[in-house]
């Protein structure tokens, strides 16, 4: 009997539900269904920790290839907090230890971002078998090409920006669409591009306020009656970009509490109307980026990661990270993704390509 456990670590996306059946049946069509007993961990690393767990059925994963987020609930377990203690004194590590050899597991499958895969790597580090799968909308895990999740954020942040069309065309205003983002562009790029978007700002490319401006200004004498700039959550001006961590984040600080700019897109909005004298509108999509089902791109995706799991746990190579690698199913270590962002490259030729059709990037 395969005794498998099973999490979804982080913020939610869609694909984690399907990710889980392509698992689940990969080990299935291997071992059988009477040889294998899945045990899914709820609310991610915290089932691990407190011993918060279900058996699972095979019918648990029958129709939910197209249903978004996660049946077994997740959380968010700092990985900088990992090695403190909780409010009881409890050592997580050695809980989540202790369970794993409790359970008698052969593998643990961890659907995570980049928090969730550190964490999954020290768990590896600690002697136990991990297999990571690489989840989030931002598609910035190190050491796969694509994550699933993206590209169904990307669908909807791009509708977004597909909708506003239509309105700041009748009204001839700026608008100014906010994506998921904080650390990198990736969605907003490419929801950019493919939204039609005049002005993209992402946190790898500062941007310049006068570039901004002079982008905008260019459209108005080319007879344009509206500019549509998406913006990163995370996107950060050139002055900003130049102060210490500590100076930056004592200003942003400072401004939240002030509540003198919600968040980066009013911050631009104010000062473009200001500058401009002209109407000015902010879109945050949030979380629906985050919702809904798959897209088919995801739903094929996530199915070939989690049968790669399969056979990876039937091969006995742990340790790893299911990745992508030109288009190809393929596995990095876990150590060395573990602590890395994969940033959008400022001087890729996607970048370079965007500039050519003419969209500015503010600097």
């Amino acid at each position: 009997m395969k005794r498998i456990g099973m999490l979804t670590s982080g913020g939610d996306c869609q694909a984690l539900n399907a990710t889980m059946r392509g698992i689940a049946k990969g080990l299935y069509t291997i071992y059988g269904k009477d040889n294998v007993e899945i045990i899914g961990f709820e609310d991610g690393y915290r089932g691990m920790i407190y011993d918060d767990y279900r058996i699972m059925k095979p019918s648990d994963f029958s129709g939910i290839l197209t249903v978004g987020g996660t049946m077994l609930g997740t959380s968010r377990t700092p990985f900088k907090y990992l090695d403190q203690p909780d409010e009881n004194g409890l050592d997580k590590v050695a809980s989540m230890v202790h369970t794993y050899r409790k359970l008698k597991l052969d593998a643990l499958c961890v659907l995570g971002g980049n928090g969730s895969l550190k964490t999954a790597n020290r768990l590896s580090e600690e002697g136990l078998n991990v297999i990571g799968l690489p989840k989030t909308i931002d598609n910035d895990t190190w050491g796969t090409d694509m994550t699933f999740g993206f590209h169904s954020a990307m669908e909807i942040a791009t509708k977004a920006i597909d909708d506003i069309h239509t309105t700041a065309a009748s009204h001839g205003r700026v608008f100014i669409v906010e994506v998921m983002g904080h650390k990198v562009g990736w969605l907003t790029l490419y929801s950019g591009i493919a939204g039609g978007a005049d002005i993209i700002l992402i946190p790898e490319i500062p941007y310049d306020m006068e570039k901004v401006i002079s982008a905008i200004e260019e459209r108005n004498r080319a007879g344009k009656r509206f500019s549509i700039i998406v913006v990163a959550e995370g996107a950060i001006s050139k002055e900003d970009a130049a102060l210490s961590k500590k100076e930056l984040k004592k200003k942003q600080e400072k401004e939240k509490k002030g509540m003198v700019y919600p968040s980066v897109a009013y911050k631009l909005a104010a000062k473009i109307g200001e500058r401009l004298g002209a109407e000015v509108r902010v879109t945050v999509p949030g979380h629906t980026q985050r919702g809904g089902a798959p897209c088919p791109y995801d739903r094929v995706l996530s199915t070939r990661l989690g049968a790669e799991a399969a056979r990876l746990i039937e091969k006995g190579k742990f340790g790893v990270l299911v990745s992508v690698k030109n288009y190809e199913i393929s596995n990095i270590p876990l150590s060395e993704v573990a602590g890395k962002l994969k940033y959008v490259n400022p001087k890729a030729d996607i970048i370079r390509e965007a500039k050519l059709v003419g969209i500015s990037f503010g600097d």
